[in-house]
């Protein structure tokens, strides 16, 4: 483990610190780009610009993940980097949902989110298809600092993708899909009046735009805006993995709008190109970021330039995606930055690439004063089959179609069947870990295919290991395995190896294919767990994790 040190003193470098990652960096350099400008699942996407014009800020659905609805910022479009959550947990303030969410609600909570600034602060509004339509805003204007309790602007089933727009009379509208799984009808589009704060609906729904029985189903996800008199909605349709990306126009926020195919795949390798955010810059251009479905690795976030010399936002080369295109025109001195993979442990927060599997609670774990993050052990229920409803699993998303990731880890046990180690998680996962076998150590895969069907894991024991410390005293001692685990990726194929000394490393287990988890991309971290109900907890030390090519 690592010395001790002052992590006071570390805390400006931290501030300050840029982060360009080894395994994706969309900025080439030379003035161009290569998509994705964010290699990682940040599904739905939207982004607004500030004040200054220099500044974009990006969030994008989080589901059951904490902390909730990521904020990244930008000042080319192209750079991107991770500067807060709004939510801290779902759902603040209200203590029944919150411990709904205290325990993992797979492909639950935000849906489809959507950024503005407006009267001196930034809103995200967003729909939970089991609850309503929620608003969150900043506290006192900054996107990277502390955000208010969400509140509930309209309560129900069904409400999901919404989108305000404030308009030029400080009346506001608001518009939203339907998920056909709560609602049982879908492929529509509603706007209703809300109050000029945005707070309550003070109109009822209208229909403004239906493709049901056309090309145009699975119509979701709109963003609202206006533009020289017309109001515009655009919004995906056609279906996530194969859609296109919709823009419509009225002189009515009630319509009837007029309709068009802005950007498709085309001849492209870019499928299902469509449901994101467009921006006006300063510099008088404009860009739109969406999502691409890339299966096991999540949606990735492209950025495409807008042509509007028809009347009509055509994205990309003629409505294709572009693969590599010039940058937007930014203030001079933006840096190549990119959301952070790696981590040292050396602060006293969580980094901000981290998400729980449910809302935090202390026992999860928490930062140490050692330059670790310690997770203690998730006591499991009796007749468990798998590890899909462990909430303390601190995971990150995919950054790149190919990586390796490689931790130095201690597992202290206290008890009989106290695991820990890497996990890649999704609907089937993979891990390995280290658990206690009597006064030894076992390595051991667990995997599970169907977990989200509530299929049992297999366990595979890999070898047995001695303890590398033991506690000298009587108390409730423990025994301790230092160990560095490894895996690498290759579309979408996982291959597991350990080490004792950190230089040499010998291949387990067996290779692993990965799998989505529900409407987000697989994700990999550590984990810790026991079956002994009684026994005092056990806990992963976790020393560093480096992703590298």
């Amino acid at each position: 483990m690592k010395k001790l040190f002052c992590l006071l003193a570390v805390l400006p470098l931290m501030a300050t610190a840029q982060y360009k990652s080894l395994v994706w960096s969309p900025d080439n350099g030379d003035g161009t780009y290569t998509n994705p400008v964010i290699n990682a699942d940040y599904s739905d996407p939207d982004v607004c610009v500030g004040p200054s014009g220099d500044d974009y800020y990006l969030t994008a659905s989080s589901f059951q993940c904490t902390p909730g609805l990521p904020v990244l910022h930008s000042r080319d479009l192209v750079n991107w980097e991770i500067v807060g959550y709004a939510l801290k947990e779902l759902y603040s303030g209200d203590k029944e949902l919150a411990s709904h969410f205290s325990t993992p609600q797979h492909g639950a909570g935000v849906w489809a989110p959507s950024i503005r600034f407006h009267d001196g602060e930034y809103y995200i509004y967003w729909g939970d298809p089991d609850y309503g339509v929620y608003m969150v805003k900043t506290r006192g204007g900054d996107p990277a600092g502390e955000w208010e309790d969400p509140v509930c602007v309209i309560s129900g089933k069904g409400y999901i993708d919404t989108t305000p727009l404030w308009d030029d009379d400080g009346r506001c509208y608001l518009v939203n899909g339907w998920a056909n799984s709560r609602a049982k009808f879908a492929s529509v589009l509603t706007v209703r009046e809300l109050s000029p704060d945005g707070t309550r609906a003070v109109g009822q729904p209208v229909i403004v735009f239906d493709g049901n029985g056309t090309e145009n189903r699975t119509c979701e996800g709109p963003k609202f805006y206006k533009r020289d008199g017309w109001y515009w909605i655009m919004c995906p349709a056609g279906g996530v993995p194969t859609g296109f990306q919709l823009a419509m126009r009225s002189k009515s926020p009630y319509g009837p709008y007029e309709h068009k195919i802005v950007l498709a795949q085309g001849k492209t390798a870019v499928n299902g190109p469509h449901q994101g955010g467009w921006v006006h810059t300063r510099y008088g251009e404009d860009w739109f970021l969406h999502f691409q479905d890339k299966d096991a690795y999540g949606r990735v976030v492209h950025l495409q330039p807008v042509d509007w010399s028809s009347g009509w936002p055509v994205m990309g080369r003629k409505g294709q995606p572009v693969t590599t295109h010039k940058k937007p025109k930014a203030a001079e001195g933006c840096p190549i930055v990119n959301p952070v993979e790696s981590d040292e442990f050396n602060a006293p927060t969580v980094g901000r690439q981290w998400q729980w599997q449910a809302n935090y609670d202390e026992k999860y774990g928490m930062p140490t004063a050692f330059g670790t993050f310690r997770i203690y052990t998730h006591k499991l229920e009796k007749d468990w089959k798998s590890l899909w409803l462990v909430p303390n699993m601190l995971l990150q998303k995919t950054p790149a179609d190919r990586f390796t990731v490689t931790a130095k880890l201690r597992l202290t046990a206290k008890a009989e069947g106290q695991f820990g180690g890497l996990i890649m998680m999704g609907r089937d996962y993979s891990a390995i870990v280290v658990r206690r076998q009597g006064n030894e150590f076992q390595l051991v895969q667990m995997t599970c295919p169907g977990a989200d069907k509530g299929k049992a894991q297999t366990v595979q024991v890999l070898a047995t290991l001695q303890p590398t410390a033991k506690d000298a005293i009587d108390y409730k001692p423990a025994i301790h395995e230092d160990i560095y685990l490894r895996f690498t990726v290759a579309d979408s194929q996982v291959d597991f190896f350990w080490s004792q000394d950190g230089k040499k490393f010998s291949p387990c287990g067996e290779r692993f294919k990965m799998r989505e988890g529900v409407w987000i991309g697989a994700k990999f971290g550590f984990l810790a767990a026991e079956t002994d109900e009684k026994a005092d907890r056990g806990w992963v030390e976790a020393d560093w994790i480096r992703v590298t090519p």
